[in-house]
This record gives C-alpha cells, sequence and structure tokens, in this order.
C-alpha cells in the first residue's frame, strides 16, 4: 500500500472479515465483552465494572491526519504493519451507530484484540447498534500493545489506526473526528459541543430555545448542559448531547452519542451535579482510571491514577436527557472560556462569534494534557479534532451564525480576577439570558457588551475593570496577543479579524 494508490476499497480488503474469519468475535452481546476483560476489572460498590489503563488522556502530539500532515514512507510502513497485525491477532469487532441524522449517522466498525474487550465494551455502551443492513462508514482498528504510540487517520478513506495507547477516548474520537469532518463536506459545521433544548411558558404559549454550549473538556461543558435552570413543571430544561454535534445549514444541530456520555469523573459531586452522580453509580456505568479500593470503594475526588478519571454512563440513567440526540433549531450559541480578563458573560455579534470560535480560550485540562493542566490555552472552535483549514472552520461558523439569526455569546466559568464566578452564577446568568431578563450595555473597558442588570444576582462585582490590577495594561497585551495568534490564519476572512475584541 502506498500514499499514490490507496483508496477505501483496498484498505477495507486488507482488513480481516469479522464474518469470515475465525480469529474475530462479531459484535457479542455487552456481558460477554466484560466477561472477556474480567481479569482486568474492579468491581465496583454499585456492581458496574471499572478499569485502569496505561494511557490516561488522548495523545494528540503522536497523531496524525493525511488532510494535514504530510505521510512518509514510515507511516504508510506503519499502517501495513498495523493490518498485518490486526490480520493474525484474536480480535473481537463491534459494529454501532454515530448519529441518527438521515444526512449524518455514520456505521462505525471497532476492531481490537480480545484480551482489551473493556474497550469495546465502552463503546458498545457508548453509541447504539448499527444498522447491520448497511456497510461501514468509518473503520477503526487498536493495537493497544503496539510498542510505539502512534494515530494515523485517513480522513477520506474514513479509517483510522491507534498503536500503542489502551484509553478509550482514543476509540470514541476516532470515530467523532471523522462524523465532524464529513458534516463538514455537507456544508455544515461539526463541533465539540454539548447541545440542549429548553421550555420557557410566554404569554403566547409554551416557547423552546435551543442551546450549544462550546468548551474544552472539564470547563463545565458537561454541567451546563445537563443543568435543568432551576425550571419547575410545565418548564424544563433537557440535555440532547454532551460531547460531538454538527451544525447542519437548515439549523438543525446533529447528534452524535445515541446511547450513553462519556463524562470526566474527578471531583463529581453529588449536591451539585446529582443527576450526573447518578448515573456514575448506576451498575449500568463503566468507570475508567478512577480510584476503586479492592472492597468495591469507589473515591471519585482521589487522583490516584490521574484527574481525568472518567466515566461511560447510560443516558437512560441521567434524569436531563431526552430520548432525541437531535436539536431542531439553535437559538443560542456559549463559549466557555476560563480567562481571567473576561466577564462572566458577553454577548457578540456574529463576527464576534467567529473570533471567540477562533479564539477557544481556555484552561489546559487533564483530558488533553494532564501535564500542562491549569494553564491558559487556545484551540480554534474548543475543538482538538478539526480536520483541516482552521480558519475555513471559522469563516463557516460566522456563515451559519448569520445564516440561521444565532445569538452567541462567550461565557466565563472560571474567576474575574481573583473573583471566583460559581456554577450559581453561571446558572443565574444562563437561566436569565434565556428569559430575555437581561439588560446590557457597551462596556468601554472591555468594547464588549455586558450585564448591568440580573434578577437575583449583583453582576456589578464581576466588573472587570474593578477586578484586574492594571486593567489597562493586561486588556493591551491581551488584545497584541489575540492580534497575533489570528495572523496565523491565512483562510480567515478580514472582517472576522476585524472584529478582535
Amino acid at each position: 500500500m502506498s500514499e499514490t494508490e490507496i483508496n477505501k476499497q483496498q484498505l477495507v480488503s486488507r482488513l480481516p472479515d469479522p464474518e469470515e474469519s475465525e480469529n474475530i468475535i462479531h459484535n457479542p452481546p455487552t456481558d460477554e465483552l466484560r466477561a472477556f476483560s474480567a481479569d482486568l476489572e474492579t468491581t465496583t460498590e454499585f456492581e458496574s465494572p471499572s478499569y485502569v489503563s496505561i494511557e490516561k488522556s488522548r495523545n494528540a502530539e503522536k497523531t496524525k491526519n493525511r488532510i494535514d500532515d504530510e505521510f512518509d514512507a514510515a507511516d504508510w510502513k506503519f499502517i501495513n504493519e498495523a493490518l498485518e497485525s490486526a490480520n493474525e491477532s484474536e480480535l473481537v469487532c463491534v459494529d454501532r451507530q454515530v448519529g441518527r441524522h438521515p444526512e449524518n449517522s455514520y456505521v462505525c466498525r471497532y476492531y481490537v484484540p480480545k484480551w482489551y474487550s473493556r474497550i469495546a465494551l465502552s463503546l458498545s455502551k457508548l453509541l447504539e447498534p448499527a444498522d447491520l443492513t448497511r456497510e461501514p462508514d468509518f473503520h477503526t482498528v487498536q493495537l493497544p500493545s503496539w510498542e510505539e504510540t502512534q494515530i494515523r487517520i485517513l480522513p477520506e478513506q474514513g479509517f483510522t489506526v491507534v498503536a500503542g495507547s489502551d484509553y478509550f477516548g482514543e476509540a470514541k474520537k476516532s470515530f467523532l473526528r471523522l462524523f465532524m469532518y464529513y458534516s463538514k463536506q455537507q456544508g455544515g459545521l461539526g463541533l465539540h459541543a454539548g447541545s440542549k433544548q429548553v421550555r420557557l411558558e410566554t404569554d403566547d404559549g409554551m416557547e423552546t430555545i435551543g442551546q450549544l454550549f462550546l468548551g474544552l473538556s472539564g470547563t463545565g461543558k458537561s454541567t451546563l448542559t445537563a443543568h435543568g435552570l432551576w425550571l419547575d413543571d410545565p418548564e424544563d430544561a433537557t440535555m440532547l448531547q454532551d460531547d460531538v454535534c454538527a451544525l447542519r445549514p437548515d439549523g438543525i444541530v446533529a447528534g452524535s452519542e445515541g446511547r450513553g456520555l462519556f463524562i470526566k469523573t474527578h471531583c463529581l459531586d453529588e449536591e451539585t451535579e446529582p443527576g450526573i452522580y447518578n448515573a456514575a453509580t448506576d451498575e449500568s456505568a463503566i468507570l475508567e482510571n478512577v480510584d476503586v479500593a479492592s472492597d468495591g470503594t469507589v473515591y471519585f475526588d482521589s487522583d490516584r491514577y490521574t484527574t481525568n478519571g472518567r466515566a461511560i454512563i447510560q443516558r437512560e440513567q441521567l434524569a436531563s436527557a431526552g430520548e432525541e440526540i437531535d436539536l431542531p433549531k439553535v437559538d443560542q450559541v456559549f463559549f466557555i472560556t476560563r480567562n481571567p480578563a473576561m466577564p462572566p458573560v458577553a454577548k457578540l455579534s456574529p463576527e464576534e462569534g467567529a473570533i471567540a470560535f477562533m479564539l477557544g480560550e481556555s484552561v489546559q485540562t487533564s483530558a488533553g494534557d494532564p501535564t500542562a493542566a491549569g494553564k491558559s490555552i487556545r484551540v480554534v472552535g474548543t475543538n482538538p479534532f478539526i480536520i483541516g483549514s482552521e480558519g475555513k472552520e471559522g469563516n463557516r461558523f460566522r456563515d451559519l451564525i448569520a445564516d440561521l439569526d444565532v445569538e452567541c455569546y462567550v461565557l466565563n466559568t472560571g474567576s474575574v480576577g481573583s473573583t471566583d464566578i460559581g456554577v450559581q452564577d453561571t446558572i443565574t446568568l444562563l437561566r436569565a439570558i434565556v428569559r430575555q431578563d437581561v439588560q446590557w450595555e457597551t462596556d468601554m473597558t472591555t468594547n464588549l457588551t455586558v450585564p448591568v442588570d440580573v434578577p437575583d444576582m449583583d453582576v456589578i462585582k464581576f466588573d472587570v475593570e474593578a477586578n484586574l490590577e492594571d486593567c489597562e495594561a493586561t486588556l493591551d497585551d491581551l488584545r497584541r496577543d489575540r492580534e497575533q495568534y489570528l495572523e496565523k490564519f491565512d483562510d480567515l476572512d478580514d472582517d472576522i479579524k476585524e472584529a478582535l475584541y
């Protein structure tokens, strides 16, 4: 196989056929997958399985895709050797489906050595069973015991090889990454975002508002997407998706994960996140890299293995999760940041929204690089899985939200200076925004549209100028830094760059 002669059919023909190969167990039930990994399991006090992986996070620096990276002879040699190894190994193969929308659903075929069936178990509990009358759209081969960690992606062929990592997140993202890429080819945009539907009682009857929350893992995306906003019946807030969606040109936001959610568990608290906590402590959950004692006692607060402890939970166990995964219409987009020089929330124009998309300002979390956790970071779209031009993604985002008349906000879930923004503060703001109870004004210090009056909240205490030492110099430095950052995106439209705040 070489880069000049490769196509999808040739790749697929190199994979072992799950229907004919004697070395493959095809689509075994989840209880069998669990039994295959019994030697690796610690059973929790909730009767759920818990596993500890060698790799504790994704290996972004060891990941290459053929759209953005040059593949040399060593890359093709690696892919060839990985396929040869797969044909010589005892494997399990599971077929699952990403998405439900007729034009945004994909059959995913996943291969992994039987010894690592726990990864296939997690994938089976996260994604829905596939329509087996369809041919697979995406293929992933994961070989955890490979000596060197390498992840290689052939987007146009829908093909991924994950070697040298036993982290489940690599399997999950191998398919969701392609889901987003293929959505972009259809004129939409894949988003690392949670989706939510809020129903409010108005003088004209019930009104439905669709929301998206974009943020890096560990910044509060799951918490805010799942939160009920303290609404009382008949009003409610329903989480549709937690991680990856696709904004389509017709305004529908297609979901990806139909059966489960992959959540962070470090410091998971029953009082502040009761719904997620209850789902994570149900027997249907799967824990990964969580501190579980030999007697099954679970310690979510512990960092014994990592602060990137995870759980696959079932949607049906989460009261705030809806049965549907597609959002019929999006009205509001929130970019989650933890930049201490930003107000708790600001309302953005479409161009400013595209700036927020491009800046992707936050702090590094253990989900990306545990060694850099807590440091400032910028990731376009808060999406580390973009394939192709990032500048063009910013242009596409601006065009879509302008055409669909979507409101954009940047939401700070960290602090303003040293003044912490608590979850209660953020929920108060979100509740007021969705009810249109916020009085907005232009802040002359930041040149952003910020709230000056919010019911049940002293929003003035979060004033940027009052909370930042040497505010003018800090904001001037931040603006220059942002300008330099945006200059590297040659494909980003000038009118977006000129909207820099």
